[in-house]
Protein backbone atom coordinates (compact mmCIF):
# COMPACT_ATOMS: atom_id res chain seq x y z
CA UNK A 1 0.00 0.00 0.00
CA UNK A 2 1.00 3.64 -0.67
CA UNK A 3 2.01 6.18 1.84
CA UNK A 4 2.29 9.74 1.08
CA UNK A 5 4.65 9.73 4.17
CA UNK A 6 7.30 7.11 3.24
CA UNK A 7 7.55 9.33 -0.18
CA UNK A 8 8.28 12.44 2.01
CA UNK A 9 10.48 10.66 3.85
CA UNK A 10 12.60 9.11 1.27
CA UNK A 11 12.34 12.51 -0.80
CA UNK A 12 14.05 14.12 2.33
CA UNK A 13 16.43 11.24 3.13
CA UNK A 14 18.30 11.43 -0.49
CA UNK A 15 17.80 15.74 -0.47
CA UNK A 16 19.84 15.95 2.39
CA UNK A 17 22.09 13.19 1.13
CA UNK A 18 22.91 15.01 -1.49
CA UNK A 19 23.50 18.29 0.43
CA UNK A 20 20.18 20.15 -1.15
CA UNK A 21 17.82 22.58 0.43
CA UNK A 22 14.21 22.49 -0.51
CA UNK A 23 14.18 25.49 -2.49
CA UNK A 24 17.04 23.97 -4.43
CA UNK A 25 14.74 21.11 -5.47
CA UNK A 26 11.58 23.39 -5.76
CA UNK A 27 13.60 25.37 -8.57
CA UNK A 28 14.40 21.85 -10.03
CA UNK A 29 10.95 21.24 -10.03
CA UNK A 30 9.40 24.24 -11.03
CA UNK A 31 7.58 24.72 -7.85
CA UNK A 32 7.20 27.06 -4.22
CA UNK A 33 9.80 25.81 -1.55
CA UNK A 34 6.72 25.14 0.48
CA UNK A 35 5.24 22.50 -1.76
CA UNK A 36 8.22 20.88 -1.52
CA UNK A 37 8.35 20.86 2.96
CA UNK A 38 4.41 19.51 2.07
CA UNK A 39 5.81 16.79 -0.22
CA UNK A 40 8.15 15.72 2.90
CA UNK A 41 5.67 15.60 5.32
CA UNK A 42 3.60 13.89 3.78
CA UNK A 43 0.26 15.92 3.11
CA UNK A 44 0.76 16.03 -0.88
CA UNK A 45 2.27 14.42 -3.59
CA UNK A 46 3.50 15.44 -6.99
CA UNK A 47 3.04 14.88 -10.92
CA UNK A 48 4.66 12.01 -12.84
CA UNK A 49 6.42 14.53 -14.64
CA UNK A 50 8.23 15.50 -11.15
CA UNK A 51 8.41 12.78 -10.08
CA UNK A 52 10.09 11.64 -12.96
CA UNK A 53 12.50 14.82 -12.70
CA UNK A 54 13.06 13.61 -9.15
CA UNK A 55 14.23 10.02 -9.82
CA UNK A 56 16.81 11.42 -12.66
CA UNK A 57 18.11 13.75 -10.47
CA UNK A 58 18.46 11.57 -7.41
CA UNK A 59 19.55 8.48 -10.19
CA UNK A 60 17.16 6.28 -8.19
CA UNK A 61 14.05 4.35 -9.48
CA UNK A 62 10.81 5.37 -9.10
CA UNK A 63 9.80 2.29 -6.82
CA UNK A 64 11.60 3.54 -4.44
CA UNK A 65 9.76 6.69 -4.31
CA UNK A 66 6.86 4.76 -4.14
CA UNK A 67 7.85 2.21 -1.48
CA UNK A 68 7.70 -0.88 -4.18
CA UNK A 69 11.14 -1.14 -3.21
CA UNK A 70 13.92 -0.40 -0.22
CA UNK A 71 16.90 -0.39 -2.36
CA UNK A 72 17.08 2.85 -3.63
CA UNK A 73 19.75 1.63 -6.34
CA UNK A 74 20.76 3.41 -9.34
CA UNK A 75 19.16 4.17 -12.62
CA UNK A 76 22.28 4.30 -14.62
CA UNK A 77 25.92 4.14 -13.55
CA UNK A 78 27.31 8.04 -12.77
CA UNK A 79 30.09 7.86 -14.59
CA UNK A 80 28.00 7.19 -18.41
CA UNK A 81 28.77 10.08 -20.73
CA UNK A 82 25.82 11.80 -21.02
CA UNK A 83 23.83 9.59 -18.14
CA UNK A 84 20.86 12.42 -17.26
CA UNK A 85 18.94 13.40 -20.58
CA UNK A 86 17.68 16.46 -18.06
CA UNK A 87 19.60 19.38 -19.00
CA UNK A 88 19.17 20.69 -15.16
CA UNK A 89 20.41 17.68 -13.55
CA UNK A 90 24.06 18.04 -14.88
CA UNK A 91 23.78 15.97 -18.16
CA UNK A 92 25.23 16.82 -21.13
CA UNK A 93 23.52 19.10 -23.13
Amino acid sequence: MFHKDLFGTRLRKLRKKHKRSQQDIADLLGVKQNQICEMENGRTLTSFERLYILCDFFNVSADYFLGLTNDPRPLRDEGAAGASPHPTCGGSE
